[in-house]
């Protein structure tokens, strides 16, 4: 039997895990904050159902606050970080799971630590999925120029619905119809046709 290649990105629950980074009550002021909160708790929902593990950190929670509540990850254990990048903070989870091969990433900012988590991940040989509607920044020339770099350097840029298609897979599986529902409003307007409209030079 053929094996799977990797460069053509699937994901698959069983070889999959969400990265929830930094949604905390001080980064409320962040462009499409309340959007990409929305979008992430929808990954998570689809991660809960498909048995698809997450993890959720927190930038200097003293200073920055807790998670918002809205982000429905009552049930994770947050872990507390100072480094622009997740990996550090979570390396152990990373360890204890020798058959991961892609990370779906959501949080913020995309220039800071969820550019530095992908380019961590991508250095330990995994595949990193960017949710784009679920990534943000304050600056919106920040989020669509850290797009373009780490699209550059090997991670794929996704949708949250067109990862939670890739994850179901077939609507005969049995929480098909529950996940229909998540995904039957269409995912709020982030401001992404702003940035990848026309002819944008980034993303040639």
């Amino acid at each position: 039997m053929a094996t799977m290649r990797s460069n053509l990105g699937r994901v698959l629950p069983g070889s999959s895990i969400l990265f929830l980074c930094d949604m905390q009550e001080k980064f409320r002021h962040i462009a499409y904050f309340p959007q990409i909160v929305s979008v992430a708790a929808r990954m998570l929902k689809v991660a809960r159902l498909l048995e698809v593990p997450a993890v959720l950190t927190e930038q200097y929670p003293e200073g920055l606050g807790p998670t918002v509540p809205e982000l429905g990850a009552q049930g994770l254990r947050p872990v507390a970080k100072t480094c622009f990048s997740m990996v550090p903070a979570v390396q152990k989870e990373l360890e204890s799971r020798p058959q991961l091969c892609s990370v779906l990433l959501c949080g913020i900012e995309t220039q800071a630590c969820i550019l530095n988590t992908t380019l961590d991940l991508l250095d330990r040989g995994l595949q990193v999925h960017v949710v784009v509607d679920g990534c943000s920044s304050r600056s919106q020339v920040d989020r669509l120029v850290a797009l373009a770099r780490m699209r550059q350097s090997g991670a794929f840029l996704s949708t949250s619905e067109g990862l939670i298609l890739q994850l179901v897979g077939d609507a005969a599986h049995p929480q098909f119809k529950e996940i229909q529902k998540i995904i039957k409003e269409p995912a709020p307007d982030s401001g992404l046709l702003g940035l990848f409209q026309g002819q944008n030079p980034l993303f040639r």
